[in-house]
């Protein structure tokens, strides 16, 4: 214990000290207290130069609980706990797979063309990741290394889970949504084990897209900081993320934030989440698409599509499944209450969309003061641009 209170010090003077950081790592092992030690390699990967990373992933590799503790004792009661996983078109499932999946079949023709509007988000998801998948080997051939992430960003209900499912589309590839939050567990390592096992589970049903949702969950910036636990985590995910890179897995990254500004700079490293893409309220031909979907196989007098996409300007896909919801009540208000029979109107939906108002404002003038205080290197430029094109905002 006397080694471990003199790196502990030494840590406690010099932060950045990376070559402590490993030292302690390795004591703390060497104990069998792996979430300390997991902390403390994961400060050593952040500080560390290259020659000290390889060393420090050794002995993460080293810290997996196959079945048994370095100390011979059993492995912990969370080593075959399932990860929340939700899985869209993966291939076969394997024998003894331990972990809970929801599985789902992608139709092989869902894509871009079933995402009404938001061209230029599409053509920039297709430059970044869809086109160097498709021709891996011209790229291989170029030297040229294909993309692995993007970080999708906008206000909430915009539709960027269902961007990332038509991504998957188009890449031929298995869909695996993942809710970040999941990932999170309290007790010493088992964050990264749920992390390890998905990574697991996705090789099995490569070629994948692994969309992470809500990713400001798991990578609060390190400004905003309080735990190291989570940051630990947040590391190894990257670690992971990283490592499928160099080892040219075929898995795609995608992630999902309402909150930007949270998320760890890490994240932004090449090699993860290197490309940030505003998706923000739907344009007047994606809230068409959104007002003939919703409606779909609801009794209803003829529609004006159009004329309802000029009315909802702003307002986000979930807003305006809200305005279909309240027209609808009105039609049963009127049958529960007078008998009366009817399809849904105009007039339901034009009083609906002027008893409501679009959810995004809030979220777009928090941005406006991120955009003009915190966009020096650039990674606002989307939301930035839209704001620029709406000036009521």
């Amino acid at each position: 214990m006397m080694k471990i209170e003199v790196l502990k010090t030494m840590v406690t003077i010099d932060q950045k000290n990376a070559s402590a950081w490993f030292l302690l790592g390795l004591e703390y092992a060497e104990i069998g207290d792996r979430g300390e030690a997991l902390a403390a390699f994961t400060q050593a990967l952040a500080y560390g130069d290259e020659k000290l990373k390889d060393n420090i992933v050794d002995e993460l590799n080293k810290l997996s609980w196959p079945n048994q503790r370095r100390d011979g004792g059993k492995a912990p009661e969370y080593a075959n706990l399932p990860v929340k996983l939700h899985l869209i078109e993966g291939g076969k499932n394997q024998r003894n797979q331990k972990i809970d999946r929801r599985i789902a079949t992608l139709d092989k023709s869902f894509s871009f063309a079933q995402v009404g509007g938001l061209q230029e988000v599409k053509e920039a998801v297709w430059m970044k990741m869809v086109q160097p998948f498709l021709a891996t080997a011209t790229h291989e051939r170029l030297r040229h290394r294909r993309g692995t992430g993007v970080l999708l960003y906008g206000p909430p209900g915009c539709g960027k889970t269902f961007l990332a499912k038509a991504t998957a589309g188009e890449c031929r590839a298995a869909f695996l949504h993942v809710h970040t939050a999941d990932l999170l567990d309290s007790r010493a390592g088992a964050s990264e084990h749920h992390i390890r096992s998905l990574f697991q589970a996705a090789r099995t049903q490569k070629p994948a897209v692994l969309f992470f949702d809500e990713i400001d969950a798991l990578g609060y910036s390190q400004e905003k900081l309080s735990s190291v636990w989570i940051k630990g985590v947040a590391d190894y995910l990257q670690m992971e993320i990283e490592g499928a890179l160099t080892r040219t897995d075929k898995l795609l990254f995608m992630g999902a934030t309402n909150m930007p500004w949270d998320v760890d700079p890490g994240f932004h490293r090449p090699g993860c989440f290197d490309q940030l893409i505003f998706v923000g309220p739907p344009d007047v031909q994606a809230r068409e698409v959104i007002f003939r979907l919703k409606l779909q196989g609801r009794a209803a007098e003829p529609i004006d599509y159009a004329e309802l996409a000029g009315w909802t300007d702003l307002y986000s896909g979930a807003d305006i499944e809200y305005v279909v919801e309240l027209a609808h009540e009105q039609v049963l208000h009127d049958l529960l209450s007078a008998g009366i029979e009817r399809p849904i109107k105009m007039s339901d939906l034009r009083e609906s969309i002027a008893a409501t108002r679009p959810t995004t404002i809030e979220w777009l003038r928090t941005a406006k003061h991120y955009v003009k205080y915190a966009n020096d290197k650039g990674q606002y430029d989307g939301v930035e641009r839209f704001l620029a094109a709406n000036n009521r905002i």
